[in-house]
């Protein structure tokens, strides 16, 4: 058994397989330590199998609206459990990918659950006897490592009155997996992850009501953006109430009866078959030994520089454990930043600034920079362009013409500071704006570019165009 190692990461997620890979590519002999599923949340329980639900939904959703199209279809239903079944079939699939990269790469894999307990040692203990061990893994024991990367991810948040009961009160992980679609169903929080479940049940024929305790719902994205989801999402039968907070649940023989108190105190009482909590998460930051290391932590995530470096020489961490955003690709990036650091590449800092992020909710969200609030408050004259889907002759065939485009540039140097979209499959085409910001472009050379005809693509060029008083189709 090889116990020594250049580097070893303790998470197999996002952060930690990519950078193991990037390690070993690199010629640094690395390890994986795992204690649940190789992957990490992202592929098992978070990003790949809710999308795989997201897509049946939208697919239930489109037939549902085939005679739009001319298109006449008899009666329509579900079957829960094959659509679930598919998804958890998808996640497996996906976990075994990254063991395989693993593999295939000369990564080790270390199952169980590892603690710091020197500077350059950790051990292992054996992990849970009821989860698939990876074949040929390595087991419990003390290993070192010149390089001990945290990526531990995070967790769901509980709180008070709506903890998780398996039952009437779901956290993301029993959301992913309903035995039936509940008639009438609470979100609570409207981030990323409250608004892609509030959507998922909701097209499946939930009456779904998300409480939110800012004045706005996806509070990450810029204001203009959060209003024209919101509108979508009402106009979609949805029931939103912001600047609200869940004051007591009382659990029935069948359902759950919430009191609800929004603006100026005023509460009502509903009844609701099933309660998801989706109020955030916390970093897994416990028992890995970084209070015993002095570690430097702060609000639960452990603090680190653009590099993924601690305050402690030879300890890093990657991905949720080091803090917001909170997505699988940043994690990535951060995996590859911190190992190329680590070997002397000279890479660029991490600039969370040029992480893209998306909603995959139903119209998708996608936003890129400073919003248009944050770059006026940071000092910068802006310009700003904005495009309606619905002077997109692609989006209005494809009858999806709900949709905005918005762009924020400097008006001084033409940089792009920012672009935000609301629409269908906008998660797709945001990575033109992080191409070009990346390739630090200006609104002339954007303006410049030749878009193809018909695609929804469009709406990103007149976007910018508007922003300079030039838009052709407004």
């Amino acid at each position: 058994m090889n116990s020594e190692y250049d580097v070893l990461i303790i998470g197999s997620g996002p952060g930690g397989y990519v950078a193991a890979v990037r390690a070993a590519q690199l010629g640094l002999r690395a390890a994986v330590v795992e204690k649940a599923h190789i992957g990490g949340v992202c592929p098992n329980w978070g990003c790949i199998p809710t999308k795989a639900l997201l897509r049946s939904a939208d697919i239930y959703h489109a037939i549902k609206r085939a005679e739009d199209h001319g298109i006449r279809v008899g009666d329509v239903s579900v079957d829960l459990g094959v659509l679930v079944k598919r998804s958890r079939k998808i996640a497996d699939r996906m976990s075994d990918g990254v063991e395989s990269i693993l593999d295939q790469n000369g990564v080790d894999t270390i199952w169980g659950t590892a603690k710091i307990v020197e500077k350059g040692r950790v051990f292992v203990e054996a992990g849970a006897s009821d989860v698939r061990v990876p074949e040929g893994a390595l087991g419990a024991g003390t290993y070192s490592a010149k390089h001990i990367i945290v990526a531990t991810g995070a967790r769901p948040r509980v709180r008070e009155m709506i903890e998780p009961d398996g039952k009437f009160i779901w956290s993301s992980y029993e959301a992913m997996i309903p035995a039936a679609i509940p008639k009438s169903l609470l979100v609570v929080g409207a981030g990323a992850v409250g608004v892609e479940y509030a959507t998922f049940f909701q097209l499946l024929g939930s009456k779904v009501t998300i409480v939110a305790s800012k004045p706005c719902i996806v509070p990450m994205e810029d204001v203009e953006i959060s209003k024209h989801v919101r509108k979508m999402f009402e106009n979609h039968g949805m029931t939103i109430r912001t600047d609200s907070r869940i004051t007591s649940v009382r659990k029935n023989a069948e359902d759950v009866t919430v009191t609800i108190e929004g603006r100026g105190g005023k509460t009502v009482e509903e009844n609701f078959d099933r309660i998801i909590s989706a109020v955030g998460v916390v970093g897994n930051i416990e028992g890995i030994g970084l209070e015993e290391m002095g570690v430097e932590t702060a609000d639960g995530m452990i603090v680190v520089d653009g590099f993924g470096r601690t305050n402690i020489d030879g300890i890093y961490a990657i991905g949720d454990v080091a803090g917001g955003p909170m997505l699988a690709h940043k994690a990535s990036h951060e995996g590859t930043v911190c190992i190329e650091a680590i070997a002397g590449q000279h890479p660029h800092a991490m600039d969370k600034l040029r992480i893209p992020a998306c909603t995959f909710s139903t119209p998708q969200i996608a936003s890129l920079g400073l919003t248009e609030e944050a770059a006026i408050a940071a000092g910068r004259k802006v310009r700003v362009g904005r495009f309606q889907f619905a002077g997109n002759g692609k989006a209005v065939a494809f009858g999806e013409p709900e949709g905005l485009v918005k762009t924020v540039f400097d008006a001084e140097t033409g940089k792009l500071l920012g672009a935000h979209m609301v629409g269908t499959e906008v998660a797709e085409q945001i990575q033109g704006f992080v191409i070009a910001m990346n390739l630090e472009t200006t609104e002339r050379e954007l303006i410049d570019c030749v878009f193809p005809h018909p695609t929804i693509s469009e709406t990103m060029h007149e976007s910018v165009l508007d922003a300079y008083e030039r838009a052709i189709h407004c």
